[in-house]
């Protein structure tokens, strides 16, 4: 059975007309339903078969179906069976629709639908819904539906993507060749968490403008140090602490959120971590179909270099770039950045669930995980998951909010920008000062924490 959120703290729910999930369900999720119709007639308009425009047609109709259920808010139903070994993530979600419709009927309470039930969950149940309307298909059966927005948005960073390869390729050969003292690696670190974190965004203020060779002055980052009063929860000293203490060897593995710009980030981040011996592998966990518009699936993985080497889509700082590319290709070649898309993180599971004896694929993913040096989650949905999208108090220790997954034997850390109302760990007074700003500070990806625990 799945672990319950302590009845005390509720879950954020699309019902709440004070909450983002209110206008995530009735706005955004129309926004991308309706986009995902469009993208699809696109694809039947340029098929080149009737065999294919047929396919393309039959994927619309299920969208368009899918479109009219949402916006009628109609009552979630079971999911079906795509008939792929992998879907073991159907049962799971049935079970706990059937669990909680079962509650409501005994309490008189509404069943759950789109617009009237828990966030987490019905969003999940949304997506995994998406996927089903071209998976289904012979033609578009791998087709990933978002993948010409995450190369659009890409496309749209050029100067931020040249600015990092810049950096990355200064400091590199002196990091391999240990060069760089522990002090300046400290620091270095600090600063390519904080690109991780502020890693959605498309302009990178903060990186230190280095000049070749000049490793010194890594401390008179002006733009960071002003960011610095918006990571509200700053733990990275501690994943410092902890990634050092080891003799070598360490393992680090990042559960990714967006590709695009800020998989690049991870990438440089993961490359960074690599060449300063801090890590010996990286594992980094991407999702398996295409989830939440812009994910990380395993071919964005082969994507990023692909669309690094285009010069079409980057033609400043070449020489840069290609080492990037270049770099991050041979490590993974040689074994020591790999990639796995476990079916756990396409679930509505909080990942209270990863323990020896979780739920829904979380069993599987703490045996894979809990010898790792370092899980580094990143972003917003991910922190949701960590802290079961609860109703927390913002004061309350991030511990307590990670439920089991806290005595797991799991170190994370997780960089996310705020854009839901959940958020743990805050000093007494920080929200209410916040509050009095604006009531919504907690929905534009303004904000940051930096969150660890061991």
């Amino acid at each position: 059975m799945l672990t319950p959120v302590p009845t005390a703290v509720p879950v954020y729910r699309t019902d709440d007309p004070h909450s983002f999930a209110y206008i995530s369900a009735r706005e955004r999720w129309v926004t991308i339903v309706a986009g995902c119709v469009r993208d699809m007639q696109a694809e039947g308009a340029a098929a080149t078969t009737d065999d294919a425009a047929k396919d393309a047609e039959e994927c619309v109709a299920r969208l368009e179906k899918l479109l009219e259920e949402l916006t009628a808010d109609a009552a979630l139903v079971p999911l079906e069976n795509d008939g792929d070994a992998e879907d073991l993530d159907v049962g799971d979600y049935n079970a706990q629709l059937l669990a909680y419709n079962d509650a409501a009927k005994s309490n008189g309470t509404p069943v759950m639908s789109y617009l009237c039930g828990p966030w987490l969950y019905v969003e999940c149940y949304l997506y995994r819904k998406i996927w089903s309307c071209t998976r289904v298909s012979k033609h578009f059966a791998a087709y990933d539906i978002y993948r010409a927005q995450k190369r659009a948005a890409f496309a749209q960073s050029q100067r931020a993507v040249a600015e990092l390869a810049s950096h990355y390729a200064t400091l590199a050969p002196a990091l391999r060749a240990g060069e760089v003292a522990t002090e300046q690696i400290a620091e270095l670190f600090r600063e390519f968490v904080d690109i991780a974190l502020w890693g959605n965004a498309t302009d990178l203020s903060l990186l230190t403008n280095l000049k070749a060779g000049d490793l010194a002055n890594l401390q008179g980052a002006q733009a960071r140090k002003q960011s610095e009063a918006n990571v509200l929860v700053n733990d990275v000293a501690k994943a410092w602490e902890a990634l050092t203490a080891g003799k070598g060897g360490a393992r680090v593995d990042m559960v990714l959120d967006n590709a695009g710009f800020e998989f690049y980030t991870d990438a440089v981040f993961a490359l960074f971590l690599l060449d300063a011996g801090l890590a010996s592998t990286i594992v980094l966990h991407t999702k398996r179909m295409p989830w939440f518009v812009s994910d990380v699936m395993p071919v964005d993985v082969d994507l990023l270099v692909e669309d690094l080497n285009d010069a079409t889509m980057f033609p400043t700082e070449r020489d840069a770039i290609s080492i990037v590319a270049s770099q991050f290709a041979a490590q993974r070649a040689a074994g020591k950045i790999l990639v796995r898309a476990a079916p756990f993180w396409t679930t509505a599971n909080a990942f209270w669930e990863i323990r020896a004896d979780g739920s829904g694929g979380g069993a599987a993913v703490w045996a894979d995980v809990h010898d790792s040096t370092l899980v580094v989650f990143k972003g917003d949905l991910n922190y949701r998951k960590l802290v079961y999208d609860g109703a927390w108090a913002r004061t309350t220790p991030f511990a307590t909010a990670l439920g089991p997954l806290a005595t797991a034997g799991v170190t994370v850390l997780s960089l996310r920008t705020v854009k839901a109302d959940v958020i743990v760990g805050l000093g007494e007074g920080v929200g209410e000062a916040l509050d009095a700003q604006s009531n919504r500070w907690m929905w534009g990806g303004k904000y940051g924490v930096v969150s660890y625990n061991c």
